[in-house]
């Protein structure tokens, strides 16, 4: 099966747009990606009047998954994200979450030594390899990959990473999934522009899942289940995702309301995933065994 490649690339989630691919449920699938700037930074001195602002945070696909229907849900497994090259960093004026402090833009482009992010002679980072934006087509209008909303999108979420299934909604026939902006590290908020993104060849595993009324996004990784919201606000984007994870435990638990909403009290952790945008992200973390069994079988 030939992979999506970079030259497929959107820059919003549409359910006009035509698909870039058509795909069998069930089918293991490699896509290419550029890093969120379109890979256009070729140097730390470009010159940001260079860049097409338009090209910003683009998403590999879409991809036509057959047998989703609207209604359905599209589970996406990440079997593997392979890096390429070296990643990429930007700050400027007017970006990110404090970037009215800064008087000139900084490119940094970050490399790789010995599974590190080499940030400077006496600081090195971690790698860890996360998808930035994934999501489906939304049933109304376009949104931009840079944004986020119940469809998915730029989510940016710490857990988006290998071995990790992703829940999204199925609105139209097909899905039609993307993804793309993969880090190799990345905080919790983004309170910059971007993390370290980087070109990237991701494999995924998709799904559909009929008759089932989980909350979406949400993700189940090695020991905990998540559930994703965005918002205008991170009091509401929290609230939405306290309330999607309340009733996941009710659904499959046979918890009462105020029972679970205990338990997240006591053992869950809301935490912020972007800040950075017009959307806000949150998410609702539960340690796994506080299940008896997978609730997503």
């Amino acid at each position: 099966m030939h992979p999506v490649t970079e030259q497929h690339v959107i820059y919003a989630m549409d359910k006009n747009t035509n698909p870039s691919m058509r795909v069998d449920n069930g089918a293991v699938i490699t896509i290419n990606t550029p890093d969120c700037f379109n890979n256009q930074i070729k140097s730390e001195n470009q010159p940001l009047n260079l860049l097409n602002w338009k090209e910003m945070h683009p998403a590999a696909g879409p991809i036509f998954v057959n047998e989703a229907e609207p209604g359905d849900i599209l589970a996406v497994t990440i079997e593997k994200i392979q890096i390429m090259g070296h990643a990429t960093i930007l700050t400027a004026p007017g970006l990110g979450l404090i970037g009215d402090e800064l008087e000139e833009h900084v490119v940094r482009h970050l490399p790789i030594v010995n599974n590190k992010l080499i940030f400077s002679k006496k600081m090195a980072i971690p790698i860890k390899k996360r998808i930035g934006i994934i999501g489906t087509a939304p049933s109304g209008l376009s949104v931009p990959c840079s944004l986020s909303d119940t469809h998915g999108g730029n989510i940016g979420s710490q857990d988006i990473k290998e071995g990790t299934t992703l829940f999204l909604p199925v609105n139209v026939s097909g899905a039609l999934l993307a993804l793309g902006n993969i880090h190799i590290a990345l905080a919790d908020g983004e309170v910059s522009f971007s993390g370290a993104s980087i070109p990237s060849q991701v494999t995924v595993r998709l799904q559909v899942v009929k008759n089932k009324q989980w909350p979406t996004p949400s993700l189940i990784c090695e020991d905990k289940i998540i559930t994703i919201a965005s918002a205008p606000t991170l009091d509401e984007a929290s609230i939405i995702a306290t309330r999607n994870m309340t009733q996941l435990l009710t659904a499959t638990t046979h918890t009462l309301r105020s029972e679970a909403i205990m338990l997240l009290s006591l053992a869950g952790d809301l935490r912020i995933s972007q800040v950075n945008n017009k959307t806000k992200v949150a998410r609702m973390e539960l340690p796994l065994h506080y299940w008896s069994e997978n609730p997503f079988l």
